[in-house]
């Protein structure tokens, strides 16, 4: 323990910071107290996947955001915090069902989530068309003026693609099966190319 520490009165000083499995440890600790507690507002947790690196977060109520590196997760979890609870924690036991169905729809064993989903980030039209979305079969898609007369109303065909782009669940909430009337693809709020490979994922299955 340094001087410095011994002033600040920093409790972690001394602690083996090289110890991986203690550090482990100790932080399940605190995720556990932190649940029972009732002081866990937000759980997240990063995974692997062919598409890049994904974050995952969820309330009690179920899984809340879904974001790709490109979306910068720092700058979402920020996001979370001022929306809805400054209490964040890094707490993978809470999204273990959902990193199990990622990697099963990455593997080609699972065409639907089936997750409990919190919606309060998105409202109005763009939630009724998110909601819309999961209905499109795994290996098909819509156009965005499809899309838009299923949610009931025809001529919102440019405010489909605003709530697809602002997508706060993509995959689970499948944005990407949604593409324009010529049949391309076009963007997606994971970028083009993630956006291919999602849709080749599915049609080779």
């Amino acid at each position: 323990m340094t001087a410095s520490d011994r002033e600040t009165g920093n409790p972690f000083a001394g602690l083996p910071w090289q110890d991986e499995p203690m550090l482990a440890r100790l932080h399940e600790r605190l995720e556990a107290q932190a649940q029972q507690e009732g002081i866990l507002d937000v759980a997240y947790r990063t995974i692997d996947t062919p598409v890049g690196a994904l974050l995952l977060a969820a309330t009690d109520q179920g899984l809340m955001r879904v974001a790709y590196e490109v979306q910068d997760h720092e700058a979402v979890l920020q996001q979370l915090a001022d929306k809805v609870s400054p209490r964040i924690l890094q707490a993978p036991t809470r999204l273990e069902k959902a990193a199990r169905q990622f990697e099963e729809y990455f593997s080609g064993r699972r065409t639907r989530f089936e997750l409990e989903l919190d919606w309060r980030l998105s409202k109005g039209f763009r939630r009724e068309v998110l909601v819309h979305l999961p209905d499109i079969a795994y290996g098909h898609t819509e156009s965005y003026a499809e899309v838009a007369s299923a949610s009931g109303s025809p001529k919102a065909v440019r405010a489909v693609g605003t709530a697809c782009a602002t997508n706060p669940l993509p995959v689970v909430v499948p944005c990407h099966r949604v593409v324009r009337s010529d049949g391309t693809e076009g963007g997606y709020v994971g970028g083009q190319g993630v956006k291919h490979t999602l849709l080749t994922l599915e049609r080779a299955a």
